[in-house]
Parts: structure tokens; C-alpha cells; sequence
């Protein structure tokens, strides 16, 4: 049966891995919508060989080359807020939310209105906008699929089971490219150095972000919102070889794990085919060849992200959404060369220390508070 689809932030690594899946199955899916912020030439590419309804850009000022490369395709094009928020409220089966950063918020949030399935990749969504976002799930009937391979993993290894049962949900990380550093060598990293990522094939963010661990005190803070089971019953563990992608172990002991290739397409067939299966290209595992997995406590001592970002889910409120910001603002900093790598987290901490806006309850008041997170960021950044 053909479902229709929609992918917000079609040209970034989610979006492509997500097209690639739908390239080998073209039959049994129609493309709603593309949206990319500014690639106006790959965005039209994707939506003339995917014959898409709609191709969207975030950034307006690139809606000119965009509709030069779509002139003769039949093909609508569109640009700025206004216009990727009516490309997630065209109501297709499934909505692929990627779009990286607060940007992503508002779309994800008319695609929820839709009362559809979001295959859920934004992080921003559930870490500044949690309860909003949940609390709009359950208003509009909507179906949340996670995307990260941690949270899919979870998922899976939930189906169908009581959350009552549950001792312990496990989040998995690599520990990043310095997770066998010395602190001197830590203290003298680098953009390249960070962003060179063992395991991932990642974007430059997500990438620096996984380097100091915020990535997974980000995705705690996620699966405090997709899992409730309570912050207690929620760990970290290293795992350098990223085939274990998170556990659950349940009251009688039993620990179901969810193993698979470092490769986003795996989790993203997960969602895409839920509640069947669907056939990926990617190789299947040779444990035999793998040899070992060794796993390993975090050292909050060395990368203190994991414990900030505990910290913020049990204060809760707009707590999270500032560290989101204060952490977006900070790693854009480091990318271009004008704070340490240690300096991300610790200016993390300086601002969440500048105080906390009132709880949001609405999705306006979580991008005030990210709005304003991001200023104080930026003045002290300045000052730094």
C-alpha cells in the first residue's frame, strides 16, 4: 500500500539516509514535502526525482534559486517560518522531522496538529519543548516515533511490554572521538579533531556534541519524555563499539538489548516501516568478526555534560531549553575558532547559572525562552 510521506530537513544526514530508504522502496511511497534551510539546488534535485508536492526553504532569501531549479518540474516551491510550518500541516502518514535546532519546533508541532505519525529526529523538540510537545501528542492523537538509534532502540526493546515492569532503560554512547583522551589533549582539541567522529557518520553539531557528551545528556533528557519511567530508573553506560545501541532490564532480571550497525538507516526502517519490518541495505552483523563489546561507566569528571544535563531534567521547567541554547550557541563558537573545546560545557553551566525563565506551557514560550538563553549566551560569549 502507498503511504504518503514528508521529510523536514530532507538534505541534512537524517533526511538523506531517510530518501535512500525510500529510493529502494519508490513503489510504496508518495513525497509530500522536502524542506532544506537554505540548499536550494540539492533540495530541487530531491524533489524532482522524488516528484514531491512541495520544496521548501527555510531560509526566504533562497526561494529565487529555488524556484529557478525547479522552473518546468511541476513541483511548488515555497520559502521561510510560515511556509515549512504549511508543508508539515499538509497531513502525510508519516512526517520525518529533522530539522536541526529550534528551527525544527514549529513544524514538528504542526505536523502533531495532524494527529499523524512524526518519526521524530529533531532533538530540540523533547529537550526544550517536552511536556508541550507530549501534551500535544496526546491532544491530537498523534503517533511518536523516535529516530535517534538510542531511543529506537528503547522502543523496541519496550514493545509491548509494561512500563511498570521496567528496573533500569540504559542509554548507550560511544564517549566521542576523545573518550580515550588524556585532559591535555582534550583541553587542545580541535574543530577537525572533534567533529572526526570513530563510529558516526555525522553532521559538524551533532558530531561536537557527541565529543563532549551533551548528545547523550540531551537524549536522557529525551527519553525522560518518550519513557516514563522516571529519571531514577534512567542510566548512561560507554560503549565504544556503538552495536549495542541501548537495554532495557526489567524486574526479573531479564535485559533485552537492541544490537545493529552504526548506520542511521537501521533505526530510521524502524520507524518508517513500524509496526512491520522493512529490508535495509546495510550488512548484517558479524559478531564473530566484532569479537568484543566492552562497556564502561561515563566520567562526569572529564566530560561534565551528562551530569548538567541530569541536573536540568530534574529541575525541569525551561531549565532544559536553556541548556539547548546555551549549548547550540557555545558549539558554534568552537566550530569557528573562537572558544576552547572545554570552554562549550562550562559556558553551558555560566548561563544556566544566570537564571531560569518560568516553566513554558506553550510552544511561543519555549522559543522566548531559547530566545533568551541564546542572548545571554551570546553576551557572554562576547565577554569571554
Amino acid at each position: 500500500m502507498t503511504r504518503s510521506i514528508t521529510v523536514l530537513g530532507a538534505t541534512g544526514s537524517v533526511g538523506a539516509s531517510t530518501l535512500d530508504l525510500v529510493r529502494r522502496n519508490r513503489g510504496n511511497w508518495r513525497v509530500v514535502a522536502l524542506t532544506a534551510n537554505c540548499s536550494a539546488v540539492e533540495l530541487a534535485k530531491l524533489a524532482r526525482e522524488f516528484e514531491a508536492e512541495v520544496a521548501v526553504v527555510g531560509d526566504e532569501s533562497c526561494l529565487s534559486d529555488l524556484r529557478e531549479a525547479l522552473a518546468g518540474s511541476g513541483v511548488e516551491a515555497a520559502g521561510g517560518p510560515d511556509a515549512l510550518n504549511e508543508a508539515a500541516a499538509r497531513g502525510a502518514d508519516i512526517t520525518v522531522a529533522a530539522i536541526v535546532g529550534c528551527a525544527g519546533l514549529a513544524p514538528t508541532m504542526a505536523a502533531i496538529e495532524q494527529g499523524g505519525t512524526i518519526a521524530l529526529a529533531n532533538k530540540e523538540a523533547l529537550v526544550s519543548a517536552g511536556e508541550v510537545m507530549t501534551a500535544a501528542v496526546a491532544k491530537h492523537g498523534a503517533t511518536l516515533l523516535p529516530v535517534d538509534s538510542e531511543h529506537n532502540a528503547i522502543f523496541q526493546c519496550l514493545e509491548g511490554e509494561d512500563l511498570a515492569n521496567v528496573r533500569w532503560i540504559t542509554l548507550t554512547a560511544s564517549g566521542g572521538p576523545f573518550r580515550d583522551a588524556t585532559r591535555e589533549q582534550i583541553e587542545a582539541a580541535t574543530p577537525a579533531q572533534a567533529v572526526a567522529h570513530p563510529n558516526w557518520d555525522m553532521g559538524a553539531k551533532i558530531s561536537v556534541d557527541s565529543a563532549t557528551m551533551m548528545n547523550k545528556g540531551l537524549e536522557f533528557i529525551e527519553a525522560y519524555h518518550l519513557f516514563p519511567v522516571g529519571l531514577e530508573r534512567l542510566r548512561i553506560i560507554v560503549h565504544p563499539q556503538s552495536i549495542v545501541h541501548s537495554m532495557v532490564e526489567y524486574r526479573d532480571g531479564s535485559t533485552l538489548a537492541q544490537l545493529g550497525p552504526s548506520d542511521m538507516r537501521v533505526p530510521i526502517a524502524s520507524a518508517l516501516a513500524w509496526p512491520q519490518r522493512m529490508d535495509t541495505p546495510c550488512a548484517p552483523l558479524d559478531l564473530a568478526a566484532i569479537g568484543t563489546l566492552t562497556f564502561r561507566a561515563p566520567d562526569e569528571h572529564m566530560f561534565p555534560a551528562t551530569r548538567v544535563a541530569r541536573e536540568c531534567a530534574e529541575a525541569g521547567g525551561a531549565a532544559p531549553a536553556v541548556l539547548n541554547a546555551a549549548n547550540e550557541v557555545a558549539v558554534a563558537a568552537f566550530l569557528a575558532g573562537k572558544i576552547k573545546f572545554t570552554r562549550i560545557v562550562a559556558q553551558c553551566e555560566q548561563v544556566l547559572g544566570l537564571g531560569i525563565p518560568p516553566a513554558p506551557n506553550t510552544l511561543d514560550e519555549v522559543i522566548a525562552a531559547d530566545a533568551d538563553a541564546r542572548r545571554r549566551a551570546g553576551e557572554l560569549l562576547e565577554r569571554v
